[in-house]
C-alpha cells in the first residue's frame, strides 16, 4: 500500500539486527510519542494542532512496506503508532502487535465514514473492540502521459500487458497493488474468494506485464521521477503521483473510468500493545489527525481523502470535483477494495510475485 512520499526528509534503514534499538528514530522531535510510519505522513501540516498542544511533532520513524514493518515491530521494534492499510491490520492484530482502542478519548470517531466502518474486521471487530482509526484513503489506478498516450488507448487495464508499451510501463514493487491489477484485469472484484484457477489467471497476466515494465516504482517520488523524466509513459500509481506530477508540469492524467475499475485502499493508525511511552499523547496524535481541517490539506495537495466524512464534506466543492471525490458512488461498482487477504493466499502472492519481478 499504500503511501505518501512527497517530502522525503530522510531515508530510514531499518534491519532486524535494529528493530529493538532507539537507532531507528529517522525524525526525532517530541521524544514522548513514537509514529512509525509511511515516508511523508510526517508533514506537520497534517497535524498541526498536536504541535500546538504539545510543542512539536511526534518522533518519525519509517517503513517501506507494511510486511516490512510487522517483521520490525514482530522482531521488537519500539513504537507508539503505526500506520497500516485494510490488507494488513488483521495480520497485525491477529499477531498480538496492537491493543484497542478506546474511542471515547477520540474525537470525531462518530464521524468516520459509515462505509469504511463498515468494512468486516478493519475498525472494529464483531466482539465491539475498535482496533483501527481509518484516516487516508484512495486509489491505485491508471495514471498515463496525455501527450504521449491517447486515452482510448488505456480503457481497458489489459493495456498493462499491451506489447507496443514495451519498456513503458511501471507499476509498484508492491505485492498488493500488482495483485490488485491483476485482479481487477482478470474480472475479479473480491480477491479475498480467488480461486486456485483466478491466482494461475492473475499470477499469468502479471508475467505478461513484465514483459512491458521498464522499472518496479518504490514510492511517490520513483514513480514522479519516472513520469517527469519521460522514462515511462504508462503506470499503476496512487492518486498523489498524478497530483505530484501536474504540480511539476509533466501532462500526466489519471482515470477511474476503465473498463476493468480501480482500486481502492483505506489507511488509518493502530496502537501498538507494547507502545512505551505517553498514552495521552498517542490520542493527542490520533484526534490531530482525524481533525476535519486535514481534509482540505489532504484532498489538495496530496489528491487523498479523509475517512472523517464531517472533514470531506468542508472540502470545496471544485477541490472535490477535481481531484475526484465529487461523486464516490460512480465508479464504486467498479472498485476492488483491498480488503485483508487470507493468510495463506497472501504468501503465495508474495512467493509468486518475487518470482515474476526475476522473470519467471
Amino acid at each position: 500500500m499504500k503511501r505518501l512520499t512527497r517530502r522525503l526528509t530522510l531515508t530510514l534503514a531499518l534491519t532486524a539486527t535494529l528493530a529493538a534499538s532507539a537507532a531507528a528514530l529517522a525524525v526525532a522531535a517530541d521524544k514522548d510519542l513514537i509514529v512509525f510510519d509511511w515516508s511523508g505522513y510526517e508533514d506537520p501540516s497534517f497535524h498541526p494542532k498536536y504541535v500546538e498542544k504539545n510543542g512539536d511533532s511526534p518522533t518519525f520513524a519509517f517503513f517501506g512496506d507494511e510486511d516490512e514493518a510487522f517483521e520490525k515491530v514482530r522482531s521488537g521494534f519500539k513504537a507508539d503508532l503505526g500506520h497500516p492499510c485494510s490488507q494488513s491490520v488483521t495480520k497485525w492484530r491477529e499477531a498480538g502487535l496492537l491493543q484497542p482502542l478506546d474511542t471515547s478519548k477520540i474525537t470525531g470517531w462518530k464521524d468516520l465514514n459509515p462505509g469504511i466502518m463498515a468494512m468486516k474486521d478493519l475498525a472494529t471487530t464483531s466482539d465491539g473492540k475498535a482496533w483501527f482509526m481509518p484516516w487516508d484513503w484512495g486509489n491505485t489506478q491508471v495514471t498515463y502521459n496525455s501527450d504521449k498516450i491517447d486515452a482510448k488507448d488505456v480503457q481497458s487495464l489489459k493495456a498493462f500487458a499491451d506489447p507496443k508499451f514495451k519498456g513503458r510501463v511501471s507499476i509498484g514493487d508492491n505485492v498488493d497493488d500488482a495483485y490488485a491489477l491483476a485482479s481487477l484485469a482478470i474480472g475479479l472484484k473480491d480477491w479475498t474468494k480467488m480461486t486456485d484457477d483466478q491466482f494461475k489467471q492473475a499470477s499469468d497476466f502479471l508475467r505478461q506485464v513484465h514483459k512491458n515494465v521498464r522499472s518496479y516504482w518504490a514510492d511517490t517520488t520513483d514513480i514522479v521521477q519516472l513520469l517527469s523524466g519521460g522514462e515511462v509513459d504508462l503506470a499503476w500509481a496512487w492518486n498523489d503521483a498524478t497530483v505530484q506530477s501536474v504540480a511539476a508540469g509533466v501532462p500526466i492524467k489519471s482515470r477511474k473510468d476503465t473498463d476493468e475499475g480501480i482500486s481502492t485502499w483505506v489507511c488509518g493508525y493502530v496502537l501498538f500493545k507494547d507502545a512505551p511511552d505517553n498514552i495521552d499523547k498517542a490520542y493527542d496524535y490520533l484526534n490531530a489527525v482525524n481533525d476535519p481541517e486535514t481534509a482540505k490539506v489532504l484532498v489538495k495537495d496530496w489528491g487523498y481523502g479523509q475517512a472523517n466524512a464531517k472533514g470531506m464534506a468542508g472540502v470545496d466543492q471544485a477541490i472535490l470535483k477535481e481531484k475526484g471525490y465529487d461523486d464516490v458512488q460512480k465508479f464504486v461498482d467498479k472498485t476492488l477494495f483491498q480488503s485483508p487477504l487470507p493468510s495463506d493466499l497472501k504468501l503465495k502472492m508474495i512467493a509468486e510475485f518475487e518470482k515474476i519481478k526475476a522473470g519467471y
